[in-house]
């Protein structure tokens, strides 16, 4: 694990793709997650529906913003413009915000996300659009938020599993009220 002059803490390498790209942010000091933006940069997004997947291009609305439309049922991979080296035995935990949730309708089917810290590539966000309407992402907007967690590589055994509790069953296996 790096430490660098934020008071010993673990260390992310950040490299934007894109000179204007905004690098993940707590919104404030006692936030756990780092919002993340989309990155449309001029670039389409992969779209997955009933006709499968495709690629969609921005569009510039009326106010000059980029924005990529997401439909009814519809999911999007959404860029995030960078790409990070998070440090040994740390992974981010990507999740919706909530304010996203509510306001649009998205959710993260893949919630959350992981992003081990050998990945290489750039960072992207899974959103399904759950609403009856088509959902606008615009670029720039704060659409996500990473979660860095510690954690620990154990090894697994072969061996017997006894029953340690009366808790069997699986879901629902700690009782009903």
């Amino acid at each position: 694990m790096s430490a660098g002059s934020n008071g010993g803490a673990a260390a992310v390498v950040f490299e934007p793709l894109y000179d204007d790209v905004v690098p993940p942010a707590r919104a404030t000091e006692q936030s756990a997650g780092y919002d993340l933006r989309a990155y449309l940069g001029g670039r389409p997004t992969r779209i997955a529906g009933a006709g499968g997947v495709s690629e969609r291009a921005p569009t510039r609305g009326e106010d000059g913003l980029l924005y990529v439309e997401i439909g009814s049922g519809e999911r999007a991979i959404v860029p995030l413009g960078f790409r990070a080296r998070l440090p040994d035995g740390h992974e981010a935990q990507l999740r919706m915000r909530s304010s996203v949730a509510f306001r649009k309708g998205l959710t993260m089917p893949n919630a959350p996300g992981t992003i081990d810290a050998d990945y290489p590539d750039e960072w992207l966000v899974m959103l399904r659009n759950d609403g009856a309407e088509p959902v606008r992402i615009e670029h720039g907007e704060r659409i996500a938020q990473a979660i860095i967690a510690r954690y620990t590589a154990v090894t697994w055994t072969r061996g017997a599993v006894g029953v340690s509790t009366s808790r069997a069953g699986g879901v629902g296996s700690t009782g009903q009220r």
